[in-house]
């Protein structure tokens, strides 16, 4: 179960009640049946809130997570917890990995459950469509890390084929790599080509500033892998369907637009 920051605040407990039960019992079937590895996918909001930067894998349970998603960050906390304590146990070879901000083709586009690039976009097909101002919840100053779905997908197969370890790895791009969600914004505003006015909604929270991930551990195991880039979203291209409700019914309304270039290096080839 998963949600964007504002539903985090307003459901707290069931993130955490929803969240437990779904690991319980994917992580004890997975036992019982005699499954050989798990991979689990946590998230960079289970660090505390108080740290310092770049956060590495050490660091996740050396304070109290942001209070804004505190239900869902102890949640997948525990995933962690529980890894350790099967594989102690039992010997299950169960681990974990941390990505940061995934975007890509056949993202979650709805604004109340995507995350923050499928969010934008939404936001600014939705202004095109209506022909209103661009309003951004926020002051734009956050800053975030993004993988591209496609790189996130060769990086699981690794995981699942070649990393044995059952402490987590954080799978991101380089710290250098990261952008306030202005600048991701003007990335998808000149990708879809949004003429109207851009507003940042500086009453609506922030929520946690930065999570500046370091992916050194992951640069030891696969020292040559490529990144698709952010920037690509500057170069629009069509073909991208996006999936969105229509506002008078519940079918859904299948539109094609000028989004993110988003073809990884490489696409087609091996997984690393």
């Amino acid at each position: 179960m998963v949600g964007v920051l504002f539903r985090n605040m307003k459901y707290n407990l069931d993130f955490l009640r929803n969240n437990l039960h779904i690991n319980d019992n994917v992580l004890h079937s997975a036992y019982e049946m005699g499954v050989q590895k798990v991979v689990s996918c946590l998230s960079t909001c289970i660090f505390p809130d108080k740290t310092t930067y770049p956060i590495d894998e050490t660091m996740i349970h050396n304070g109290p997570p942001h209070t804004s998603n505190f239900g869902y960050s102890y949640a997948k906390r525990m995933i962690d917890v529980q890894n350790r304590a099967y594989y102690e146990q039992h010997g299950c070879k169960f681990t974990s990995v941390i990505p940061t901000n995934v975007f890509g083709p056949h993202d979650n586009f709805n604004i109340d459950d995507g995350h923050v690039l499928p969010g934008l976009i939404h936001k600014v097909y939705s202004a095109k469509q209506n022909g209103t101002a661009l309003s951004i919840w926020g002051t734009g100053q956050p800053r975030r890390q993004f993988i591209y779905s496609l790189d996130l997908a060769r990086l699981f197969i690794w995981v699942l084929r070649e990393y044995n370890e059952v402490d987590p790895i954080i799978l991101s791009v380089g710290e250098e790599d990261e952008v306030s969600i202005k600048e991701a914004a003007e990335s998808i505003v000149a990708a879809m080509e949004f003429k109207g006015e851009l507003i940042f909604n500086s009453t609506k929270s922030d929520g946690q500033f930065k999570k500046t991930a370091s992916n050194h551990k992951l640069r030891k195991y696969l020292p040559d892998f490529q990144f698709t880039p952010l920037k690509r979203c500057r170069k629009p291209v069509t073909g991208l369907t996006v999936t969105m409700p229509r506002p008078e019914s519940e079918e859904m309304a299948v539109c094609t637009d000028k989004v993110l270039d988003v073809r990884a290096p490489g696409e087609g080839e091996r997984c690393p």
